[in-house]
């Protein structure tokens, strides 16, 4: 970044992103894709919302606790209570940030806050000191600044900064919006605010529109030096700024921007893949960056070009974002060293040699099934791996499923239920019809199925599915997974990921929900 100023990278996958419907994630996952980030140089991971739930509190202390080179941050509304739960949850964390937010728009602050302007801006610079007592690094959000008035914006602005505030975000929280008027905001909030010289100007965009990513490259050229942003643009409602079309907007137009990220590029696929996975949010074919066609070419006059010079019609290298070719890595007679070494590079690391050992089986069971393991099976199975450590209720022990034209299909398993195995039957419209009912005559869960969705990890025939259900039961959505190189055996695993967490203590709720 010679003669460039930094642009800072703060995700909030873990915050903002586990806010999708679906993508509710468990500490241990959180941990995973925070270690991802913390790989590709991500200048601030913000780890949740620490008042939330107990499970968030949890999660926000488990990251905090195990990521040393990223500055970890915990949101907080603009109450003591949530103020002080951000500062308990960060306690372990090398490198500590509290966020805290109180809306500044006229219909929020009439409607929800039922407070005037001057007692928002005592409020806002009040929880910044109390903040600011707690950690070294605070930051302040006005919600809803998009819709608020610009020099009431700057008053505020002034407040919080003068109370200790060195990050101010500007947040398009409803993503109402569009990139000429987001930037020409940032660009008078910094000029009209007398102490903006002391802080950072950020901006949090939403996609509403379909414009998180345009505004926040606007934000950036008037004068923004964060980012806030999402892998794979994650995020509730139509999701937020995708932090790999932002990093690379600003990489590949370093013609246009004054400023680049310090972050390591090359890791932008493999997190991406990790944390869809983790998600079962797939990536859509022809999302930029990180879509399977991103760099693929179709037409014959695009095909020639590229061959003949690269550049043509491609503006970014594929390996500068961590496209490598899926090659064959590992077989059946790999040893455990040689499979633990593999997973190394791929950034996949074991807290325990039991965990380990669950991964190294299952990776012998495959390979007896499939003769050519690539990366990204491997990636599936420490997933599936990882899933099936988490079960404590339901377990599949073995099934079998019978299809025949012009015969009703039928499924027949054993599930360990509660500490008992046992058999079950039942018919249905499909294979995967039959087992999901057989699983339920044991399990008896009213839970709603909202969607079953299958994804290939692998070209081929004896690729291993993925397979995604998403349930609601007792008005909350919980996701579930599972991966085989059988259809219907990844279906019922999937299917009882998903019935085990409706089954849990509701330890955790949608990240807002039970504040």
């Amino acid at each position: 970044m010679k003669n460039k100023e930094k642009l800072i990278i703060f995700d909030t996958t873990l915050r903002d992103g586990e806010q999708s419907p679906g993508a509710s994630m468990t500490k241990d996952e959180k941990i995973r894709i925070a270690k991802a980030l913390e790989k590709m140089r991500v200048d601030v991971i913000e780890a949740g919302f620490p008042i939330a739930s107990p499970g968030d509190f949890e999660s926000v202390k488990a990251v905090a606790d195990t990521i040393t080179e990223s500055r970890v941050c915990g949101l907080a509304r603009s109450l003591d209570r949530d103020i002080d739960r951000a500062g308990e949850a960060l306690k372990g964390a090398a490198a500590a940030r509290i966020h805290t937010f109180l809306a500044t728009s006229p219909i929020h602050m009439q409607e929800k806050l039922r407070m005037t302007p001057d007692e928002v801006i005592e409020n806002a610079a009040r929880s910044v000191k109390r903040a600011r007592n707690l950690v070294d690094d605070v930051e302040f959000s006005p919600e809803d600044a998009g819709r608020s008035d610009p020099d009431f914006l700057c008053r505020v602005i002034e407040a919080v900064i003068k109370a200790g505030a060195r990050t101010i975000n500007i947040p398009d929280t409803v993503g109402y919006n569009v990139p000429d008027q987001f930037g020409k905001l940032i660009a008078y909030l910094i000029e009209n605010t007398p102490n903006s010289d002391q802080a950072i100007f950020s901006v949090h965009c939403h996609n509403d529109l379909g414009l998180a990513v345009a505004n926040s490259l606007s934000a950036v050229l008037n004068g923004a030096r964060q980012v806030e942003c999402t892998i794979n643009g994650l995020g509730e409602r139509a999701g937020n700024a995708a932090l790999e079309e932002v990093v690379m907007a600003v990489r590949t137009r370093q013609d246009i921007f004054p400023c680049d990220t310090d972050l390591d590029t090359t890791q932008i696929v493999p997190c991406s893949r990790l944390v869809s996975g983790i998600t079962g949010f797939p990536v859509q074919p022809n999302k930029a960056i990180v879509g399977a066609n991103a760099f693929a070419h179709e037409s014959g006059i695009h095909q020639d070009g590229v061959l003949k010079k690269r550049e043509t019609y491609e503006i970014m290298r594929a390996q500068d974002v961590g496209w490598t070719e899926n090659r064959l890595v590992l077989g059946k007679h790999s040893g455990r060293n040689a499979f633990r070494t593999r997973l190394q590079e791929l950034g996949i690391e074991f807290d325990s040699e039991e965990e380990l050992n669950a991964a190294f089986g299952r990776f012998k069971e495959l390979a007896d099934k499939k003769h050519e393991i690539y990366d990204d099976d491997l990636q599936a199975l420490v997933t599936d791996t990882n899933l099936e450590a988490e079960n404590e209720q339901i377990k599949l022990i073995s099934m079998r499923a019978h299809v025949e034209t012009g015969e009703i299909p039928q499924a027949q398993a054993i599930i360990w239920f509660k500490g008992k195995e046992i058999a079950t039957n039942s018919t249905g419209a499909g294979p995967v019809d039959a087992i999901f009912k057989a699983i339920d005559k044991v399990v008896k869960c009213d839970a709603e199925l909202l969607l079953y969705s299958v994804n290939n990890i692998t070209n081929g025939t004896d690729a291993i599915g993925d397979v995604t259900v998403r349930l609601r039961h007792d008005g909350q959505i919980m996701n579930g997974q599972g991966s085989d190189t059988d259809i219907v055996v990844a279906s019922a695993k999937a299917y009882i990921n998903a019935l085990n967490k409706a089954l849990k203590p509701k330890e955790r709720a949608h990240p807002q929900a039970r504040v």
